[in-house]
């Protein structure tokens, strides 16, 4: 189960109000040769019996096309739940930003009426210095004083003050329009934060559902089923990893990481053997993307939170160009991603039931590789 959050939703206060509260309360490989060696022979369902053995206190494991039918089913739930976490990450993600700038606008509005209350309360000391003087206006009184030097002396007083209630003027008219503006803004942050929530909580469901439904399904296994269906799983990983190393890619892959690559490889290595949690970002568990935007992260070199913004915002580079601590993007979906770490292997928060760990590079669909630090 992802970790709960918190985010800030709209009540029935005015936006002012609600800025006001807001404000206030405010296992590590040596090389692919050892790392992906065929698994040996499996003896078949009835080899035990017809070595003179009991089959009769043991289960009988089904038929390989049976089991790759589970392990089909199973692929298609747990790819569904990655792709319905990636849902939820991005909605997360966009959650912080809008609660963020929701604070944001928060202060400017508070600012800006501590701002217009200053100015009516200087229009109002205006107005009741001419109260005090009968009413009229300096110029008028200019105008009735038969004085020469008293006219021309102020005149550059009644001039500065024209133009100072003029000033006053439009600062009060542009400091109501900058509240106005605030007010809407914040508006229209509140109703994405809200849509947002929506369809986190919509991402939420799917991704409990289909979780359930696999555990489930798994739970229907007896345990040699389960050995065998891993079995199962580790022979496809392998043959298409071999079908990948077989292309010669690793002859033409000669690229060495960089200062911040080698830290970001560093940082996952650390976390081999942590849980796979959907939503997680560490330090205890991780989800795919989780993990590589947390490595970057260390290395000094902020990343998309989601495998699918990661697709999209980071620089694509050819696979025979990568280098260890560049992201391999996998289906066509862009719902995993994994590091490569080199010698045709990666790290990776592989999906529920899982911890983080070393695989084949080639062991999945590949849609292309990205670069954080390009």
């Amino acid at each position: 189960m992802g970790p709960d959050k918190h985010t800030v939703r709209p009540g029935g206060r005015g936006i002012l109000a609600t800025a006001v509260t807001v404000v206030c309360a405010v296992t590590v490989l040596a090389a692919p040769g050892t790392a992906f060696a065929a698994p040996g022979p499996t003896p078949s369902p009835g080899a035990s019996a017809a070595a003179g053995g009991s089959t009769s206190a043991s289960v009988t494991v089904p038929a390989d096309k049976d089991l790759e039918a589970v392990q089909a089913k199973l692929d298609k739930l747990y790819h569904d739940a990655a792709v319905a976490t990636d849902a939820y990450n991005a909605a997360e993600e966009a959650a912080r930003k809008q609660s963020a700038e929701i604070v944001g606008l928060a202060k400017k509005i508070v600012k800006g009426q501590q701002k217009l209350d200053e100015l009516k309360e200087r229009a109002g000391r205006a107005a009741a210095a001419q109260y005090r003087t009968g009413g009229l206006p300096d110029s008028a009184k200019l105008m009735l004083s038969d004085n020469p030097s008293e006219f021309l002396d102020g005149a550059g007083r009644v001039l500065e003050g024209e133009r100072a209630t003029k000033a006053l003027i439009r600062e009060v008219t542009q400091t109501q329009q900058d509240l106005k503006q605030y007010a809407a803004d914040a508006a229209d942050q509140w109703n994405r934060l809200e849509a947002g929530r929506k369809e986190k909580a919509a991402a939420k469901k799917k991704i409990t559902q289909r979780i359930a439904a696999a555990e489930k399904l798994e739970s229907t296994l007896e345990k040699k089923q389960k050995e065998r269906l891993a079995e199962l799983e580790r022979e496809s990983a392998y043959k298409a990893q071999t079908a990948w190393l077989d292309t010669g890619i690793l002859d033409e892959i000669h690229s060495k990481a960089s200062a911040a690559g080698r830290k970001a490889v560093a940082f996952a290595t650390a976390q081999l053997g942590k849980p796979y949690v959907w939503g997680a970002e560490g330090p205890d568990s991780y989800d795919c993307s989780g993990l590589t935007s947390q490595a970057w992260a260390s290395a000094g070199k902020p990343i998309p939170r989601t495998s699918e913004e990661q697709w999209k915002q980071l620089r694509h580079v050819d696979v025979k160009d990568m280098r260890p601590g560049d992201l391999i993007i996998y289906f066509d979906d862009a719902s995993h991603v994994a590091m490569y770490i080199g010698d045709g292997a990666i790290i990776q928060a592989p999906r529920p039931g899982r911890t983080v760990s070393i695989g084949g590079a080639g062991s999945m669909p590949i849609l292309g590789v990205v670069r954080p630090d390009a």
